[in-house]
């Protein structure tokens, strides 16, 4: 995979930011009960697309959550689109994916607990 240049970074970092911003203020509308961090926007090298990994706290259905989500894709792109006007020519096509980085450092935890209370062999 390719290294992202200080443009990609810079403006993945802008959405980021924005996006994060309309997901504190109406993420409730989106996906009642949950709270919704952006993690992580990785842009194309033509700013065209936005990948867009989101988590969700307080909620045990993240899949029905993330579903929601992409059916109002549009609705955020358009709310994006009015806060970035001024600093992109165009708005970029939004993919929203699951970040399940905090599952799996809770089920890696699950395990090394596991291990560290199993008794130790003599040597």
């Amino acid at each position: 995979m390719a290294t992202e240049s200080k443009r990609q970074q810079r403006f993945a970092g802008v959405i980021q930011q924005d996006l994060a911003e309309l997901f504190q203020r109406e993420g409730n509308h989106w996906a009642p009960g949950a709270f919704i961090t952006v993690t992580r926007v990785r842009v194309t090298p033509d700013l065209a697309i936005a990948r867009v990994y989101l988590s969700f706290l307080n909620t045990a259905t993240a899949q029905e959550d993330i579903k929601a989500v992409r059916t109002k894709t549009t609705e955020i792109r358009y709310k994006l689109g009015s806060r970035i006007k001024n600093q992109a020519r165009i708005v970029p096509q939004l993919e929203f994916f699951l970040d399940d980085t905090n599952e799996y450092v809770e089920h890696m935890d699950k395990i090394f607990d596991k291990i560290s209370k199993e008794p130790r062999q003599p040597d």
